[in-house]
């Protein structure tokens, strides 16, 4: 019986200890959109999006250009055209019509892929080095106070400036 006491007390013990370990560990806090934001490589990439984008834009203003040629003509000639001609006519703009929408959806697509290909990589060098400096620092959770969810948060550590100098950053 006194074994089972003392194994039961040891145990109690154990548990008491390792809840007081938990209720140590270290916590801090980052603005990740204000990081991101400070990093150099967002600027250029903000650039060569507006770059894409102004590329798609401009191929889609041509092909709506034609479309309103095309049916401006037709309106202008309709009267005039025999119905196998007017049949044809109107069947090609119809055609111009599915490829400006088609063009909108692949030209959504593309920019989509086109902003992952630019932004992840950035977004990964952020991720790391908050990873690196919440190591160093014995953190044992780094909150992001850009993301909702946080009601309430009473100081904590804020790791920005540790984390702008492992990136390298003023």
């Amino acid at each position: 019986m006194k074994k089972l006491f003392k194994i039961a007390l040891v145990a109690g013990g154990l548990l008491f200890a390792g809840n007081l370990v938990n209720a140590q560990q270290k916590i801090a806090h980052i603005n990740s959109a204000e990081l991101i934001k400070a990093m150099p490589e967002v600027a250029t990439a903000d650039k060569q999006l507006a770059v894409f984008k102004e590329s798609l834009d401009a191929d889609g203003k041509t092909m709506y250009t034609e479309y309103q040629t095309k049916v401006q003509d037709f309106q202008g000639k309709e009267k005039t055209l025999s119905d196998a001609l007017k049949e044809a006519k109107v069947k090609e703009i119809q055609d111009l019509q599915k490829r400006i929408e088609e063009f909108q959806q692949k030209a959504g697509e593309d920019f989509e892929k086109k902003r992952g290909e630019l932004y992840d990589p950035i977004l990964k060098k952020a991720e790391d080095a908050v990873k690196v400096v919440a190591k160093e620092k014995g953190y044992a959770y780094v909150f992001d106070t850009t993301q909702p969810g946080i009601v309430y948060f009473d100081g904590g550590i804020n790791i920005m400036a540790e984390v702008k100098t492992k990136l390298g950053l003023k």
